[in-house]
């Protein structure tokens, strides 16, 4: 089993910037993406970026150019650079894993989400 865990959320000014960091667990393909979610309440659960482990990133419009997603594959770290944070990022980010193969989707792993405020 995989087990990813998030840490780096807080409170933050509109413009500011914050950092979070995910670490993955357990039984790791070495085929996999892991990515940055988010939720607001009434509201789905919504992409933010995306790195697979073959180097591909992925970006909702909404972020492009104020978030930068990164990963260190030897540690199972994907990392979110968050800057010029608006009042609309406050959200519970989630970080999300799942391994693929030919024809092949693993399952989603969830971690247990951090809160990122952002005041105006």
């Amino acid at each position: 089993q995989v087990q990813v865990v998030e840490s780096g959320g807080g409170l933050v000014q509109a413009g500011g910037s914050l950092r979070l960091s995910c670490v993955a667990s357990g039984s790791i393909f070495s085929a996999n993406v892991m990515g940055w979610y988010r939720q607001t309440p009434g509201k789905q659960r919504e992409l933010v970026a995306t790195f697979t482990s073959g180097g591909t990133t992925n970006y909702a419009d909404s972020v492009k150019g104020r978030f930068t997603i990164s990963r260190d594959n030897a540690k199972n770290t994907v990392y979110l650079q968050m800057n010029s944070l608006k009042p609309e990022d406050t959200a519970v980010y989630y970080c999300n894993y799942f391994h693929y193969g030919p024809g092949v989707r693993g399952p989603s792993v969830w971690g247990q989400g951090t809160q990122v405020t952002v005041s105006s």
